[in-house]
């Protein structure tokens, strides 16, 4: 449902930005509208056309329906293929590039002939942009220094994207009677955050018939290779997505050579030669005599190693570790007992308290906090005082309705250009949980967020560091931050940091977890979720801090309910 409600949105949002080149009237508002609210259905938009229900949506008229229509019937919408030859730019990829909107991207192409990344750098550095209306010598510079980031971005897609397709897929495969096993295997299973494919392994007592349904399934773009043990496909939105089949007494090896990284996998050979072995995705080999490659545990067992979790395996130190035997014993979904990070109607959420609060009791959690933006953000519809007293009702009459389960409140606080915070600390001492974040678009100095963040640390009202480095994967890069520096503070202030779950963030980053740690910080593993299927995200905010090698004991949300607000 996810994904095709997105992809709709995402089309919408695409017609939004090119209609946005000649300006922000009533079309670009429109499309903007019915990209939210089809993002933010709570039922597939395929459901919804079919009963004949688009034009009762919110935001969505005649017009914008029988579009949507033509998407959910063709996989396409002709009104943008006509926007995309009126301007032919690479419009996605440039979007990528940090100050760079649909205005900008239309005077560089009409002025300067910019249709891609490439036009676009060879223009900076010719210093031919800064010669236009509006630009400036630092508007090229912060183009030239944006460019790296983009064209890192491109090519890969989000973990959050990807991982339910992928879950789909391995459903899919595991539903025929003749597979006996299937995992998904590559750097989903190792959860980076960004994915280039999607390997599928299976065991299987006809390699043929699941082959043939693999290339058949009614996601498929096309056939790249069919074959009995290897078949290779693109899907309809260009995800290539390889199936091998292996032997049973094979397949343990093959998941961790397929699971890799290339780099652990390198070093795994490398032990295997030192041992006198053989190490492939067969197995592990003395001679022709096969030792292990049944399961992983028996793989890394032969090699001398603890098994190693999935998440661990970019050969960062995991490799020494497990030769040790002082792996750590990772935090696990089941330790959460709330998320501190949620939205609502009040501000910029889509459900109500009551609806996030039943939400989290039937995810088993014992409270969640309600956090929904202040003031200083009103492009969120950020709360003022008042405002904030009236929602503490509210939240009080939830907690009288519901039994098991304990509604916080909360807010998520705009850290201003002057580190100043929009809510009064008279106001803040009456909360439970304070969140303080900075948001782009506030005009900050160069070189003075770090002092800013140091400063909302000494503040004895904020309990957590929302988002801390304000990267947005595929988006933004991280602001210019001292986070050693802050993560020092953040200790001695006892200041918890964030992993926020939300797909285009997990941030903090793995790396910057795993330093947060050692530092001594703990952490709040957090969806920022807008609506009650977003609290789905805490499995990414769990898997982001796996690979910083957090366990139980760092996170701050495994505490059960009485021992959480006694910390607090």
């Amino acid at each position: 449902m996810a994904m095709q409600n997105k992809k709709v949105a995402a089309i919408l949002d695409l017609v939004a930005d090119y209609l946005e080149m000649d300006g922000v009237d009533f079309r670009t508002k429109a499309y903007r509208r019915a990209a939210h609210t089809v993002d933010f259905l709570t039922q597939p938009i395929e459901e919804v056309h079919k009963k004949g229900g688009l034009e009762k949506l919110p935001g969505i008229g005649k017009a914008i329906a029988l579009k949507i229509a033509e998407i959910l019937d063709t996989g396409s919408l002709q009104y943008l293929e006509e926007l995309k030859k009126q301007y032919p730019v690479d419009f996605e990829v440039l979007l990528l590039v940090e100050g760079l909107g649909p205005k900008t991207i239309k005077l560089l192409y009409q002025e300067l002939g910019v249709k891609d990344l490439d036009d676009l750098e060879k223009e900076a550095r010719r210093g031919h942009i800064h010669r236009l209306k509006g630009m400036g010598v630092k508007s090229e510079k912060k183009i030239l220094e944006n460019l790296e980031f983009a064209k890192k971005s491109t090519g890969r897609r989000l973990l959050g994207e990807i991982l339910p397709l992928s879950q789909e897929l391995k459903e899919r495969i595991g539903s025929l009677p003749e597979v006996e096993i299937v995992e998904i295997a590559g750097s989903i299973r190792r959860r980076k955050e960004t994915v280039g494919d999607i390997d599928v392994l299976t065991v299987t007592s006809d390699p043929q018939k699941v082959m043939d349904y693999f290339i058949n399934l009614d996601l498929v773009g096309g056939v790249i290779s069919h074959g009995p043990s290897k078949s290779t496909i693109r899907l309809k939105d260009g995800m290539e997505v390889d199936l091998r089949v292996f032997k049973k007494e094979e397949y343990g090896s093959a998941l961790v050579y397929f699971t890799g990284s290339w780099e652990l996998n390198v070093e795994l050979r490398k032990i295997a030669i030192s041992r006198g072995l053989k190490l492939n995705e067969y197995g592990v080999f003395k001679g022709d005599e096969q030792l292990a490659g049944r399961t992983e545990e028996d793989v890394f067992q032969a090699l001398g190693l603890s098994y190693i979790e999935p998440e661990l395996r970019e050969n960062r130190g995991e490799m020494e570790a497990a030769l040790a035997g002082k792996l750590p014993e990772l935090v696990e979904k089941s330790d959460i007992k709330g998320d501190l990070h949620l939205h609502t109607q009040w501000s910029d959420g889509r459900s109500s308290i009551l609806e996030m609060a039943e939400a989290a009791q039937k995810r088993g959690y014992q409270y969640l906090a309600i956090t929904d933006h202040a003031q200083g953000l009103p492009v969120a519809g950020g709360l003022d005082e008042i405002a904030l007293k009236e929602q503490m009702i509210e939240i009080d009459a939830v907690n009288d309705e519901l039994d098991n389960i304990h509604v916080l409140k909360g807010v998520e606080l705009n850290i201003g250009p002057d580190g100043s915070l929009d809510i009064d600390n008279e106001v803040l001492e009456e909360l439970d949980v304070v969140l303080a974040a900075i948001h782009s678009g506030v005009p900050f100095k160069e070189g003075t967020l770090t002092d800013i963040i140091l400063d909302v640390l000494e503040n004895e009202y904020v309990d957590i560091l929302a988002h801390p480095s304000g990267r947005k994967l595929k988006k933004r890069p991280a602001y210019d931050i001292n986070l050693e520096k802050v993560f020092e503070t953040a200790k001695e202030t006892g200041t918890i940091l964030e992993v926020d779950g939300q797909p285009q963030r997990l941030d903090l980053n793995d790396e910057n977890i795993r330093m947060a740690i050692k530092y001594g910080c703990h952490l709040a593993l957090d969806t920022d979720g807008h609506h009650t299927r977003d609290l789905d995200y805490m499995e990414l905010a769990v898997s982001t801090a796996r690979r910083g090698w957090a366990e139980a004991h760092d996170v701050v949300n495994t505490l059960p309910l009485k021992k959480f607000l006694k910390l607090f």
